[in-house]
């Protein structure tokens, strides 16, 4: 049975009874009596002590272990901390005079002050543009201890400018494509959760697991899911998702779906999030697999619900958030059924629902290899 960890009142009232115990005749230590501060002053000490034994308890353990024992639980499976990753663009449009050069390490800086910094040279041409790579600038962690990854994702069309003018260059530079690629430094709860993953599923030299495990020990995966043979005999599919603070795309990678560009194969190559974990994959794979990092496929999937047309804003996005927890749980890219009465469950326990009709979906829904359902509209009537 779990041992009850005495309140430092409880340890303070002990150590009072024991002194009034043991002092015969002295009656009840006054409140600024000497025995009455010395025996609150032990009771303090006591307190420290059971929460240091506590500690100790919880780094015993891996599933409890914390910060450095965290990581040497995880070690132990050869398992690491993701560190931060910088976003990267390489459609970034500058303009200028023919012939004005932007050398490499050049610093961009975005209208709240974060930074990038150009990969290579870029030569402006004779059109009076170039189009160049640019990185983000990751933050000191002691100054962000998120790692600032995510932070670095900026939308299409966003201006940036020179942190030092440049002759014949001019200081706005704008980003033709989003940059979404940047990620945050793993979570310690995401971490524990890898880590006992790998303490679960001993490696099996390429079973479904292991491609999972592969894939989510790139920095930003956030889900991963096998499907074999998906392109033929021979060949192993990795579904990948990329959930964080950024909620544009929904959490679908960025890039485009294939093998890795270490693989010497004819066939289309990944890029972006897709060619990250292909190319942390390749590896590590069986020598006889071919594997292809995608994206899942939206499968979009609207909803009608009646007998509450005039909830409050605060129901609506509560329901929004209920029937999103059911798809997150449910969705799977391998093939599934998001159980209706799932759904109905969800939704029934949102505050202010009471009476509702889900008048569609009417039944179970499907999702096909390689789908993962997303919610669309919530219509009320």
């Amino acid at each position: 049975m779990p041992y009850n960890r005495p309140t430092l009142s409880e340890l303070r009232a002990r150590n009072i009874a024991a002194i009034e115990s043991e002092l015969k005749g002295v009656g009840t230590p006054l409140r600024f009596s000497n025995l009455n501060i010395l025996g609150s002053a032990d009771a303090g000490l006591a307190y420290l002590h059971f929460g240091y034994l506590d500690w100790i308890a919880k780094q015993s353990v891996p599933w409890s272990a914390t910060d450095e024992n965290l990581a040497g639980w995880a070690s132990i499976k050869s398992v690491t901390r993701k560190a931060a990753n910088a976003g990267t663009n390489n459609a970034t449009v500058f303009t200028g005079n023919s012939g004005g050069t932007i050398p490499a390490g050049t610093v961009l800086n975005r209208g709240d002050g974060y930074q990038y910094t150009t990969d290579a040279k870029i030569d402006i041409g004779g059109s009076g543009t170039a189009t160049g790579a640019i990185t983000a600038v990751l933050p000191d962690p002691n100054d962000d201890p998120t790692g600032g990854g995510d932070a670095g994702n900026t939308p299409a069309g966003t201006q940036l400018t020179l942190d030092v003018s440049i002759s014949g260059v001019d200081s706005t530079v704008t980003i033709n494509t989003a940059i979404t690629d940047g990620a945050d430094i793993e979570t310690e709860d995401a971490f524990r959760s890898r880590m006992l993953l790998a303490y679960q599923n001993t490696p099996q030299g390429g079973n479904d697991e292991d491609y999972e495990s592969w894939a989510l020990a790139v920095s930003g995966v956030t889900r991963a899911w096998t499907v074999r043979r998906l392109m033929g005999a021979g060949t192993v599919g990795v579904y990948i998702m990329i959930d964080g603070s950024d909620t544009s795309n929904h959490g679908f990678p960025v890039g485009t779906d294939g093998i890795s560009q270490l693989e010497n194969w004819s066939a289309v190559k990944a890029t972006g999030d897709q060619g990250r974990v292909a190319d942390a994959i390749y590896p590590q794979q069986p020598v006889t697999s071919l594997v292809y990092v995608c994206s899942p496929i939206q499968h979009v999937i609207n909803f009608t619900i009646s007998g509450i047309s005039t909830a409050d804003s605060t129901t609506t996005t509560a329901v929004a958030a209920a029937i999103d927890g059911v798809l997150f749980e449910s969705g799977n890219p391998q093939g599934t059924t998001i159980l209706l009465s799932d759904l109905l469950i969800a939704i029934s326990n949102v505050s202010g629902t009471s009476g509702f009709i889900l008048t569609s979906p009417a039944a179970n829904i499907t999702t096909a290899t390689g789908e993962l359902p997303v919610r669309g509209t919530v219509t009320y009537t």
